[in-house]
């Protein structure tokens, strides 16, 4: 895998669940359509979500997808 499809490279934006869906925290991942993790604690999500960035990016080039570049404007904004 290439250092630009670094998994770690790739913002998580992880939130509260509303309590009308839940508890514990749902973190998503812009950059990839649909890639999406939660967990009960923040790190939990975030530790989800790059499992999920793993399977996503395998997935895309398994059949043949482009897989996105991070977006390196929105890492400066999450972290």
């Amino acid at each position: 895998m290439s250092a630009s499809r670094d998994p770690s490279a790739y913002p998580v934006i992880v939130r509260t669940v509303p309590p009308e869906q839940g508890t514990g925290y749902a973190a998503e991942v812009p950059d990839l359509p649909g890639c999406t993790a939660s967990g009960n604690t923040p790190a939990e999500a975030t530790a989800a979500a790059r499992d999920a960035i793993i399977l996503w990016i395998e997935e895309a080039r398994r059949t043949g997808q482009p897989v996105p570049p991070p977006s390196e404007r929105l890492r400066e904004v999450t972290q």
